[in-house]
């Protein structure tokens, strides 16, 4: 019995002995995958742009165009002319002189 017991007890400390070096690779492995990890993760965020940080363009309004004024209605421009020639307002001449420019427009 005493042989019995005395390899049941080496038996022990070698699984003991397995076990605790086992957890310690498994430990110091774990250990290193965390720092590759964590290095990887900080080359990636330094290789990436940052967009949130670049400044923005800035970029002028374009001009505004106004569109030209209508064209004045002849037949309005020219009763409005004779009206006031009827009225004595305008002479003979000018009455003529503006008639033109209104018509040759």
């Amino acid at each position: 019995m005493p042989g019995l017991i005395r390899g049941v007890a080496r038996t022990a400390v070698v699984a003991g002995t397995a076990s605790a070096v086992a957890g310690r690779v498994n430990h110091r492995q774990q250990e290193k995958w965390a720092g590759q990890d964590q290095q990887a993760s900080e080359q990636q965020q330094y290789a990436q742009p940052q967009y949130d940080e670049a400044p923005q363009p800035v970029y002028a309004a374009p001009p505004v165009v106004q569109a030209a004024a209508p064209a004045p209605d002849r037949m309005a421009q020219l009763k409005e002319l004779g009206e006031l020639h009827t009225q004595g307002i305008l002479t003979d001449e000018e009455f003529a002189s503006e008639k033109a420019k209104i018509l040759n427009s």
